[in-house]
């Protein structure tokens, strides 16, 4: 039994215990609300927002990071996430899609569009490090108390985006990628050619592959020595199939965004999952 006196600490105890509770609780709280809320049309500015924000943002994707973010139909339910957003960062050959009309329906005041315009294929590491600095420096504008913060995050992303990027290239290059000529994916060409690859030609998505423009390229892929055809997941998967199947060659399908494959959430695994695709499809 507990004597008065412990009873009476054991009380105390309990009642500090409610107090520290509820203080880090409301903390907690205040903390989650002052974070920046951002939504992003696609993944690869939702992981830029990742890697520079840290815990000083909130973000929401729009694009499921398989499907061809120009060929998305906006759901009601997008439309909802834009309604409780600060920034909406967007690629600026996204305003097609994301149109003034479909923002306003937001019925949000205070939400801010902001295009990148980040010309090339975000998954060279090159484009992918100025990306990096391009979303640190919208961070740090909207969302000024916490610039130095958010310009410290980019520096230690660019910086190992590039050491990612020299590791990968050398992998790249010791496989003799440099020797091979491909077609691919009009999508897929800066990374392609960042990799190494010779590219002879490239294509657009399925519905642009007329009997014609598959026979030119067939031609040209077998006069030139054409070993490999590199799809792009989001713009057609299969878009080279036939093409493939008629030079006699390997095809792999890599992926523009991260998460567009498992196990891909973050740029270097997105990276490293393409590299691994394209060394497994290498002619042997």
């Amino acid at each position: 039994m507990f004597s008065s006196r412990n009873m009476a600490r054991f009380m105390a105890n309990i009642v500090l215990l409610f107090l520290l509770l509820f203080v880090v609780t409301g903390c907690n709280s205040r903390q989650a609300s002052n974070k920046l809320k951002v939504v992003t049309g696609t993944s690869l500015l939702m992981t830029a927002v990742q890697e520079v924000g840290k815990d000083r943002v909130e973000v929401k994707n729009i694009i499921p990071p398989a499907s061809c973010p120009g060929h998305f139909d906006i759901k009601p339910s997008d439309v909802a996430v834009l309604s409780q957003a600060r920034v909406f960062l967007m690629h600026d050959w996204q305003g097609k899609l994301f149109t003034k009309e479909l923002v306003a329906s937001a019925n949000n005041p205070q939400l801010e569009v902001v295009p990148v315009a980040v010309k090339g294929n975000w998954m060279a590491p090159p484009v992918w490090q100025q990306a990096l600095q391009a979303v640190a420096s919208i961070l740090a504008e909207k969302d000024p108390a916490n610039k130095d913060y958010y310009k410290a995050k980019a520096q230690e992303a660019v910086d190992q985006a590039a050491r990612v990027g020299q590791e990968t290239q050398a992998r790249l290059q010791a496989a003799g990628v440099g020797n091979l000529k491909v077609l691919c994916s009009d999508q897929q060409e800066g990374f392609v050619r960042w990799a190494g690859f010779q590219v002879i030609g490239t294509y657009g998505r399925p519905e642009e592959l007329t009997p014609q423009r598959v026979k030119e390229l067939v031609d040209k892929g077998r006069q030139a020595g054409v070993q490999l055809i590199i799809d792009n997941l989001q713009s057609g998967p299969d878009a080279g199939a036939g093409m493939a199947k008629e030079l006699g060659i390997p095809r792999v399908t890599i992926s523009n965004f991260p998460g567009g494959l498992p196990g891909t959430d973050k740029w270097d695994q997105a990276l490293q999952k393409n590299v691994e695709l394209l060394l497994a499809a290498l002619p042997k």
